[in-house]
């Protein structure tokens, strides 16, 4: 079935494209898929990057948004089998390509505060040198990586202690450490396809799932829960790849082109999202005024910051050294911002 959809995928883009029928490297017509719509987080970096690759080369972007190509894992294997140039894709589908990938993942990592965080993305020695050779190994050249927004988790019932997740199925991506975070937190973690997922929420197969608020709100997954609950565990944080053999085949002049656009659609998209959680909680408030929004105090995280240990432990069971090397250094790089 997955090389139907990749070969189905093959079929539709060469319906639409003037070049099919060229190599990646000599296309005027590059592609580019991500995990979310057009006027998400990740779409809207997406069109900055058209805009900058249109503006400054006679090449073109075609965008796919989520679910033109598939799901998640569709996109990723059309992006290692060349069919499409470029994909944005999270962490969180990737720890099983790439488990050291899962380092976003140990809560508590990240720091809360924006400034420190996104100066955390710009310098890190871990995130823009460590992470690039782990992604060639994939066949694929990393362009960036860039945070989307502090992480909400939605329930049916009110969630203030690790306790209160008891018998709960929250919803994960596929990632073997988020898993085993929401372990650690006393849920039932249930790894879904997002696809299946306000279906699942509605149907009461689940009872919980976490995403960034902009995605909460444009996914109106607050009609299917009653409760949003920042325990301050996460922020969303997605990658941005080209095709190793693609990108490789590119000119001098192309790959300046290409660096040039991920260097600028970068700073637009972390000056968008000030303030995007904000107007996010204000959206649903207004689409339903009696939903519950609780922000956990630093003592009612602290149950929680206390499992994070254990999920820094089996992160480095699951990534051996070159797992705890790398975290050594995201640590020392987050050090450096503060």
């Amino acid at each position: 079935m997955s090389i139907f959809r990749t070969l189905l995928a093959g079929g539709i883009i060469a319906s639409v494209s003037t070049v099919s029928a060229m190599t990646a490297a000599q296309a005027d017509t590059w592609r580019y898929a991500f995990e979310e719509a057009m006027d998400e987080v990740q779409g809207k970096y997406a069109q900055k990057f058209k805009e900058e690759i249109e503006a400054n080369s006679d090449h073109e972007i075609q965008l796919f948004p989520y679910g033109t190509l598939g799901e998640s894992a569709d996109i990723m294997e059309q992006a290692q089998a060349g069919i499409l140039q470029f994909v944005d894709q999270s962490p969180g589908f990737t720890g099983a390509l790439i488990p050291e990938a899962q380092v976003f993942f140990v809560p508590y990592l990240l720091p809360d505060d924006e400034e420190q965080l996104f100066e955390f993305f710009r310098t890190s020695k871990a995130v823009n040198e460590m992470f690039p050779e782990l992604y060639a190994k994939q066949g694929l050249e990393l362009l960036t990586m860039f945070p989307e927004g502090e992480v909400g988790i939605t329930t049916k019932e009110p969630v203030n202690a690790p306790e209160d997740f008891d018998q709960v199925k929250v919803r994960v991506m596929t990632n073997p450490l988020l898993v085993e975070s929401y372990k650690a937190f006393g849920a039932t973690p249930t790894p879904l396809p997002w696809g299946e997922v306000y279906g699942a929420l509605q149907t009461g197969i689940i009872q919980g799932q976490e995403n960034p608020t902009f995605y909460i709100l444009s996914n109106k997954l607050y009609e299917v829960s009653d409760y949003l609950t920042y325990i301050g565990h996460n922020n969303f944080t997605t990658a941005v790849m080209a095709n190793q053999d693609f990108y490789a085949g590119l000119s001098d002049a192309d790959k300046e082109v290409v660096q040039n656009a991920t260097d600028a659609a970068f700073e637009y998209i972390l000056e968008y999202q000030k303030g995007q959680t904000a107007e996010a909680i204000e959206g649903i408030k207004a689409a339903k005024p009696d939903y519950t929004i609780t922000v956990l105090s630093d003592e009612q995280r602290q149950p929680f910051r206390d499992a994070a240990g254990q999920v820094e432990e089996a992160f480095i069971g699951m990534t051996g050294d070159s797992g705890k090397a790398l975290l050594e250094q995201f640590k020392a790089d987050l050090e450096a911002v503060k």
